[in-house]
Protein backbone atom coordinates (compact mmCIF):
# COMPACT_ATOMS: atom_id res chain seq x y z
CA UNK A 1 0.00 0.00 0.00
CA UNK A 2 1.59 3.78 -1.02
CA UNK A 3 1.88 5.39 1.73
CA UNK A 4 0.03 9.41 1.95
CA UNK A 5 2.72 10.68 3.68
CA UNK A 6 5.02 9.77 0.39
CA UNK A 7 5.09 12.44 -2.21
CA UNK A 8 4.93 11.28 -5.98
CA UNK A 9 7.95 12.70 -7.17
CA UNK A 10 10.27 15.35 -5.59
CA UNK A 11 8.62 18.18 -6.48
CA UNK A 12 4.96 16.90 -5.35
CA UNK A 13 4.38 17.67 -1.84
CA UNK A 14 2.82 15.27 0.60
CA UNK A 15 -1.17 16.24 1.67
CA UNK A 16 -1.63 17.60 5.12
CA UNK A 17 -1.94 15.34 8.10
CA UNK A 18 -1.84 17.00 10.47
CA UNK A 19 -5.64 18.22 11.33
CA UNK A 20 -8.12 15.93 12.60
CA UNK A 21 -12.03 15.96 13.20
CA UNK A 22 -13.62 17.72 10.16
CA UNK A 23 -17.09 19.68 10.05
CA UNK A 24 -20.16 18.12 8.77
CA UNK A 25 -19.63 19.68 5.44
CA UNK A 26 -15.83 17.99 5.24
CA UNK A 27 -17.10 14.58 5.49
CA UNK A 28 -20.36 15.19 3.18
CA UNK A 29 -17.46 16.42 0.64
CA UNK A 30 -15.79 13.13 0.60
CA UNK A 31 -19.04 11.46 -0.66
CA UNK A 32 -18.72 13.54 -4.13
CA UNK A 33 -21.88 14.47 -3.49
CA UNK A 34 -22.39 15.49 -7.51
CA UNK A 35 -21.43 11.58 -8.13
CA UNK A 36 -24.03 10.88 -5.67
CA UNK A 37 -26.90 13.03 -7.18
CA UNK A 38 -26.21 11.03 -10.35
CA UNK A 39 -26.12 7.41 -8.99
CA UNK A 40 -29.73 7.90 -7.52
CA UNK A 41 -30.92 9.32 -10.88
CA UNK A 42 -29.83 6.49 -13.17
CA UNK A 43 -30.35 3.83 -10.29
CA UNK A 44 -34.01 5.14 -10.07
CA UNK A 45 -34.34 5.35 -13.96
CA UNK A 46 -33.14 1.54 -13.47
CA UNK A 47 -36.03 1.12 -11.03
CA UNK A 48 -38.65 2.76 -13.62
CA UNK A 49 -38.09 0.79 -16.55
CA UNK A 50 -37.94 -2.62 -14.98
CA UNK A 51 -40.69 -4.57 -15.48
CA UNK A 52 -42.32 -5.09 -11.71
CA UNK A 53 -43.08 -3.13 -8.63
CA UNK A 54 -41.47 -1.80 -5.78
CA UNK A 55 -43.62 -0.41 -2.67
CA UNK A 56 -42.42 3.48 -2.36
CA UNK A 57 -40.98 3.49 1.24
CA UNK A 58 -38.88 0.35 -0.27
CA UNK A 59 -37.76 2.16 -3.38
CA UNK A 60 -36.53 5.24 -1.34
CA UNK A 61 -34.52 3.73 1.64
CA UNK A 62 -32.91 1.44 -1.38
CA UNK A 63 -32.10 4.48 -3.25
CA UNK A 64 -30.90 6.46 0.00
CA UNK A 65 -28.94 3.02 0.66
CA UNK A 66 -27.33 3.13 -2.95
CA UNK A 67 -26.10 6.30 -2.70
CA UNK A 68 -24.52 6.13 0.46
CA UNK A 69 -22.85 3.44 -0.80
CA UNK A 70 -21.62 5.35 -4.09
CA UNK A 71 -20.60 7.84 -1.37
CA UNK A 72 -18.73 5.66 0.92
CA UNK A 73 -16.35 4.58 -2.57
CA UNK A 74 -15.67 8.28 -3.43
CA UNK A 75 -14.56 8.29 0.14
CA UNK A 76 -12.08 5.50 -0.13
CA UNK A 77 -11.16 7.25 -3.85
CA UNK A 78 -10.26 10.13 -1.72
CA UNK A 79 -8.40 8.18 1.21
CA UNK A 80 -6.01 6.16 -1.66
CA UNK A 81 -5.50 9.28 -3.64
CA UNK A 82 -5.37 12.22 -1.77
CA UNK A 83 -1.67 12.44 -2.51
CA UNK A 84 -2.62 12.93 -6.14
CA UNK A 85 -5.29 15.23 -5.05
CA UNK A 86 -2.88 17.28 -3.89
CA UNK A 87 -1.23 18.41 -6.72
CA UNK A 88 -3.94 18.91 -9.18
CA UNK A 89 -5.94 22.18 -9.42
CA UNK A 90 -9.57 20.99 -8.99
CA UNK A 91 -8.60 18.63 -6.39
CA UNK A 92 -6.41 20.07 -3.73
CA UNK A 93 -9.25 22.06 -1.72
CA UNK A 94 -10.66 18.70 -0.99
CA UNK A 95 -10.73 17.55 2.58
CA UNK A 96 -7.69 15.24 2.85
CA UNK A 97 -4.91 17.03 1.15
CA UNK A 98 -6.35 20.30 2.62
CA UNK A 99 -5.39 18.48 5.96
CA UNK A 100 -9.22 19.38 7.20
CA UNK A 101 -10.06 15.33 7.68
CA UNK A 102 -6.81 12.88 8.07
CA UNK A 103 -6.57 9.43 6.09
CA UNK A 104 -7.37 7.65 9.19
CA UNK A 105 -10.81 9.46 9.81
CA UNK A 106 -11.55 9.38 6.09
CA UNK A 107 -10.80 5.69 5.73
CA UNK A 108 -13.03 4.65 8.72
CA UNK A 109 -16.01 6.98 7.50
CA UNK A 110 -15.17 5.08 3.85
CA UNK A 111 -15.15 1.54 5.18
CA UNK A 112 -18.02 2.28 8.44
CA UNK A 113 -20.69 3.68 5.08
CA UNK A 114 -19.65 0.76 2.79
CA UNK A 115 -20.83 -1.92 5.15
CA UNK A 116 -23.95 -0.28 6.48
CA UNK A 117 -24.93 0.55 2.63
CA UNK A 118 -24.83 -2.79 1.79
CA UNK A 119 -26.73 -4.48 4.69
CA UNK A 120 -29.24 -1.97 4.70
CA UNK A 121 -29.79 -2.27 1.26
CA UNK A 122 -30.00 -6.50 1.48
CA UNK A 123 -31.69 -6.65 4.46
CA UNK A 124 -34.81 -3.43 2.84
CA UNK A 125 -34.63 -5.02 -0.92
CA UNK A 126 -33.22 -8.19 -1.42
CA UNK A 127 -29.05 -9.65 -1.33
CA UNK A 128 -29.13 -9.58 -5.69
CA UNK A 129 -28.77 -5.24 -5.08
CA UNK A 130 -26.62 -5.52 -1.82
CA UNK A 131 -24.45 -7.86 -3.51
CA UNK A 132 -24.26 -5.72 -6.65
CA UNK A 133 -23.51 -2.82 -4.63
CA UNK A 134 -20.56 -4.48 -2.84
CA UNK A 135 -19.13 -5.34 -6.16
CA UNK A 136 -19.29 -1.59 -7.18
CA UNK A 137 -17.99 -0.21 -4.14
CA UNK A 138 -15.21 -2.54 -4.27
CA UNK A 139 -14.66 -2.70 -7.88
CA UNK A 140 -14.04 1.50 -7.56
CA UNK A 141 -12.28 2.35 -4.15
CA UNK A 142 -9.73 -1.19 -4.82
CA UNK A 143 -9.87 -2.27 -8.96
CA UNK A 144 -10.11 1.52 -10.38
CA UNK A 145 -8.59 3.72 -7.40
CA UNK A 146 -5.77 1.27 -6.38
CA UNK A 147 -4.65 -0.41 -9.66
CA UNK A 148 -6.33 0.41 -12.80
CA UNK A 149 -5.80 4.72 -12.32
CA UNK A 150 -2.54 4.88 -11.60
CA UNK A 151 -1.13 1.54 -14.19
CA UNK A 152 -2.86 1.67 -17.51
CA UNK A 153 -4.31 4.39 -19.73
CA UNK A 154 -7.27 2.13 -19.82
CA UNK A 155 -8.01 3.27 -16.15
CA UNK A 156 -11.25 5.08 -17.42
CA UNK A 157 -12.58 2.50 -20.03
CA UNK A 158 -12.28 -0.34 -17.63
CA UNK A 159 -13.15 1.85 -14.24
CA UNK A 160 -16.57 3.22 -15.84
CA UNK A 161 -18.06 -0.36 -15.08
CA UNK A 162 -18.55 1.23 -11.66
CA UNK A 163 -20.46 4.33 -12.25
CA UNK A 164 -22.58 2.44 -14.94
CA UNK A 165 -23.86 0.02 -12.93
CA UNK A 166 -26.05 1.89 -10.57
CA UNK A 167 -29.25 0.92 -13.04
CA UNK A 168 -28.53 -2.14 -12.91
CA UNK A 169 -28.63 -2.79 -9.13
CA UNK A 170 -32.15 -0.06 -9.45
CA UNK A 171 -33.55 -3.09 -11.36
CA UNK A 172 -31.98 -5.41 -9.18
CA UNK A 173 -34.01 -3.67 -6.49
CA UNK A 174 -37.40 -3.83 -7.90
CA UNK A 175 -37.42 -7.61 -9.69
CA UNK A 176 -34.47 -9.51 -7.53
CA UNK A 177 -33.05 -9.72 -11.20
CA UNK A 178 -30.79 -8.41 -13.95
CA UNK A 179 -32.45 -8.27 -17.09
CA UNK A 180 -32.02 -6.76 -20.51
CA UNK A 181 -32.97 -2.63 -20.00
CA UNK A 182 -30.65 -1.83 -17.04
CA UNK A 183 -28.08 -3.85 -19.26
CA UNK A 184 -28.69 -1.83 -22.04
CA UNK A 185 -28.48 1.50 -19.96
CA UNK A 186 -24.90 0.13 -18.14
CA UNK A 187 -23.69 -0.41 -21.52
CA UNK A 188 -24.66 3.67 -22.77
CA UNK A 189 -23.05 4.74 -19.92
CA UNK A 190 -20.20 2.53 -19.97
CA UNK A 191 -19.39 4.30 -23.56
CA UNK A 192 -20.29 7.25 -22.59
CA UNK A 193 -17.51 7.78 -20.22
CA UNK A 194 -14.42 7.63 -22.01
CA UNK A 195 -15.25 10.14 -24.42
CA UNK A 196 -16.40 12.49 -21.49
CA UNK A 197 -13.27 12.61 -19.91
CA UNK A 198 -11.18 12.10 -22.39
CA UNK A 199 -12.19 15.35 -23.24
CA UNK A 200 -11.75 17.46 -20.04
CA UNK A 201 -8.34 14.99 -19.63
CA UNK A 202 -7.22 17.04 -23.06
CA UNK A 203 -7.03 20.12 -21.21
CA UNK A 204 -5.91 18.53 -18.11
CA UNK A 205 -2.76 16.33 -19.80
CA UNK A 206 -0.36 18.35 -17.75
CA UNK A 207 -1.47 18.26 -14.53
CA UNK A 208 -2.52 14.34 -14.74
CA UNK A 209 1.17 14.25 -15.84
CA UNK A 210 2.35 16.05 -12.83
CA UNK A 211 0.51 13.47 -11.04
CA UNK A 212 1.98 10.66 -12.24
CA UNK A 213 -1.48 8.92 -13.96
CA UNK A 214 -1.36 7.62 -17.16
CA UNK A 215 -4.45 9.35 -18.68
CA UNK A 216 -4.83 8.57 -22.55
CA UNK A 217 -3.47 11.97 -23.81
CA UNK A 218 -0.60 11.33 -21.88
CA UNK A 219 0.05 7.95 -23.22
CA UNK A 220 -1.18 7.57 -26.22
CA UNK A 221 -1.01 11.37 -27.21
CA UNK A 222 -3.31 14.11 -27.62
CA UNK A 223 -4.41 13.08 -31.92
CA UNK A 224 -4.93 9.34 -30.73
CA UNK A 225 -7.41 10.79 -28.01
CA UNK A 226 -8.99 12.97 -29.92
CA UNK A 227 -9.65 9.93 -32.48
CA UNK A 228 -11.18 7.65 -29.91
CA UNK A 229 -13.07 10.09 -28.94
CA UNK A 230 -14.60 10.34 -32.48
CA UNK A 231 -14.97 6.45 -32.43
CA UNK A 232 -16.27 6.13 -29.50
CA UNK A 233 -19.14 8.95 -30.09
CA UNK A 234 -19.96 6.83 -33.24
CA UNK A 235 -20.28 4.10 -31.33
CA UNK A 236 -22.49 5.65 -28.72
CA UNK A 237 -25.15 7.19 -31.13
CA UNK A 238 -26.88 4.01 -32.46
CA UNK A 239 -26.04 2.44 -28.56
CA UNK A 240 -28.36 5.31 -27.21
CA UNK A 241 -31.50 4.58 -29.55
CA UNK A 242 -31.32 0.62 -28.36
CA UNK A 243 -34.07 1.36 -26.05
CA UNK A 244 -36.01 1.97 -28.45
CA UNK A 245 -35.26 -1.03 -30.34
CA UNK A 246 -35.96 -3.11 -27.23
CA UNK A 247 -39.51 -1.13 -27.15
CA UNK A 248 -39.11 0.24 -23.78
CA UNK A 249 -37.86 4.19 -25.32
CA UNK A 250 -40.96 5.60 -26.69
CA UNK A 251 -40.99 8.85 -29.25
CA UNK A 252 -39.86 11.26 -26.63
CA UNK A 253 -36.72 8.99 -25.89
CA UNK A 254 -36.14 9.09 -29.59
CA UNK A 255 -36.22 12.11 -30.29
CA UNK A 256 -33.78 13.13 -27.60
CA UNK A 257 -31.17 9.93 -28.77
CA UNK A 258 -31.23 11.22 -32.24
CA UNK A 259 -30.45 14.85 -31.57
CA UNK A 260 -28.18 14.16 -28.91
CA UNK A 261 -26.44 11.16 -30.78
CA UNK A 262 -25.75 13.72 -33.49
CA UNK A 263 -24.75 16.17 -31.16
CA UNK A 264 -22.04 13.96 -29.63
CA UNK A 265 -20.63 13.15 -33.14
CA UNK A 266 -20.35 17.14 -33.78
CA UNK A 267 -18.95 17.91 -30.77
CA UNK A 268 -16.08 15.06 -30.87
CA UNK A 269 -15.81 15.99 -34.73
CA UNK A 270 -14.79 19.32 -33.32
CA UNK A 271 -12.48 18.40 -30.70
CA UNK A 272 -10.75 15.95 -33.52
CA UNK A 273 -10.19 19.37 -35.59
CA UNK A 274 -9.42 21.72 -32.95
CA UNK A 275 -6.29 20.86 -31.84
CA UNK A 276 -4.10 23.99 -30.56
CA UNK A 277 -4.90 27.02 -27.99
CA UNK A 278 -8.35 28.45 -27.17
CA UNK A 279 -9.88 26.94 -30.07
CA UNK A 280 -8.63 23.63 -28.66
CA UNK A 281 -9.31 24.16 -25.09
CA UNK A 282 -13.41 25.27 -26.22
CA UNK A 283 -13.96 22.81 -28.19
CA UNK A 284 -12.79 19.73 -25.45
CA UNK A 285 -14.60 21.66 -22.81
CA UNK A 286 -18.09 21.61 -25.30
CA UNK A 287 -17.82 18.02 -25.54
CA UNK A 288 -17.21 17.71 -21.68
CA UNK A 289 -20.61 19.73 -21.10
CA UNK A 290 -22.46 18.31 -24.07
CA UNK A 291 -21.73 14.90 -22.89
CA UNK A 292 -23.22 15.69 -19.00
CA UNK A 293 -26.62 17.35 -20.85
CA UNK A 294 -26.44 13.74 -23.27
CA UNK A 295 -26.60 11.47 -20.41
CA UNK A 296 -28.86 13.63 -18.72
CA UNK A 297 -31.18 14.43 -21.36
CA UNK A 298 -31.37 10.97 -22.59
CA UNK A 299 -32.52 9.87 -19.41
CA UNK A 300 -34.87 12.16 -18.28
CA UNK A 301 -36.52 10.83 -21.27
CA UNK A 302 -37.14 7.43 -19.81
CA UNK A 303 -38.51 8.82 -16.51
CA UNK A 304 -40.96 10.98 -17.79
CA UNK A 305 -41.78 8.26 -20.08
CA UNK A 306 -42.64 5.81 -17.78
CA UNK A 307 -43.25 7.69 -14.96
CA UNK A 308 -45.57 10.45 -16.19
CA UNK A 309 -47.43 8.46 -19.00
CA UNK A 310 -45.73 9.85 -22.04
CA UNK A 311 -45.02 6.86 -23.54
CA UNK A 312 -45.76 6.59 -27.26
CA UNK A 313 -43.78 3.57 -28.59
CA UNK A 314 -42.24 3.90 -31.89
CA UNK A 315 -41.68 0.76 -33.42
CA UNK A 316 -45.30 -1.66 -33.18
Amino acid sequence: MTSLTNSIGPDVPAPALSAAGGDVPDYFALLKPRVMVLVIFTALVGMVVSQGHVQPAIGAISLLAIAIGAGASGCLNMWWDADIDAVMSRTATRPIPSGRITPEEALGFGLFLSVASVLVLGLTANWLSAGLLAFTIVFYAVVYSMWLKRATAQNIVIGGAAGALPPVIGQAVVTGSVGIESLILFAIIFIWTPPHFWALALIKADEYARAGIPMMPNVAGPASTRRQIVWYSLFLAPLGLAPVALGFGGLLYAVIGVVGGLGMVAFSIRVLRNREGEAEKRAAMGMFGFSILYLFALFSALLAEQSFGLFRPVLG
